[in-house]
């Protein structure tokens, strides 16, 4: 029988002025009961208290630091160069792991993939779920299945340090998106774990700047899918973004 590996797993959470969500998103995550976890924090410098709550818990915070950065990604970078565990989670301030065993659930049925993905639960502001998210990730994903947009959050996605790079900061909406397609184009085993593997907190950077984002994400799809896919693919992509749109009365 082969002997069952117990991976690292550094989980990193990013923040900025979060005072009223750090807490129970650090508090979650230290509640995991996977053997070894590795948790990062990196701060940007906030001014709302959010320092002093990280503080509070840094006896079980492997490491954490405060300072200026340059935006979200420049700080995921900045958290994965703190890091030396086996895989890359990343859970950010107001988003949760979806229970604290969901990391053995991850493993249970392979223990060495290049990339595990899952379902995602939103949730409101107050933390009231609200469902699982809008696009259904594939049982059997692929690089090439991004054609159709990021058919898994970023929150649901643990990626292997052999397959990760650094986020390309010359996207500062969508870089999340291209991150995740390059792991999946170097993975040689990509597991559906079919289980929710995050709580996904409502608005973020993404919603809030989704028009710039697209036409980023535009531009990522162009590079690595080519011009045509990817007016093929947006033939797909555009009614089902606008009908979503109308349902939740955003026009």
């Amino acid at each position: 029988m082969k002997k069952k590996r117990y991976p690292k797993v550094s989980i990193i959470t990013v923040v900025f002025n979060e005072a009223v969500t750090i807490g129970q998103t650090i508090r979650c995550v230290c509640d995991l009961t996977w053997p070894r976890v590795e948790y990062i924090v990196v701060d940007g410098g906030s001014t709302d208290g959010t320092v002093d709550i990280i503080r509070s818990y840094e006896d079980r915070i492997t490491k954490w630091q405060s300072g200026p950065d340059a935006g979200l990604y420049d700080a995921m970078n900045k958290g994965m160069e703190m890091a030396s565990g086996d895989y890359f989670w990343f859970i950010n301030a107001g988003d949760e792991p979806a229970s604290a065993d969901v990391l053995e659930k991850v493993f249970d049925a392979t223990d060495d993939a290049d990339v595990y993905y899952g379902e995602t639960l939103l949730v409101d502001a107050e933390g009231k779920e609200i469902g699982l998210r809008r696009l259904t990730p594939p049982p059997s994903l692929t690089w090439k299945d991004f054609r159709f947009g990021m058919l898994v959050s970023h929150q649901s996605f643990i990626a292997a340090r052999r397959v990760s790079k650094k986020y390309d900061l010359r996207y500062r909406f969508s870089a999340d998106y291209e991150w995740c397609l390059y792991a999946l184009k170097n993975a040689k085993e990509v597991c559906d774990t079919g289980i929710i593997l995050s709580k996904f907190r409502e608005g973020g950077l993404t919603r809030q700047n989704i028009l710039p984002g697209l036409r980023e994400r535009c531009k990522i799809m162009v590079k690595y899918f080519g011009r045509i896919s990817t007016i093929l693919a947006h033939f797909r992509i555009v009614p089902r973004f606008f009908w979503f749109w109308i349902r939740h009365g955003w026009f």
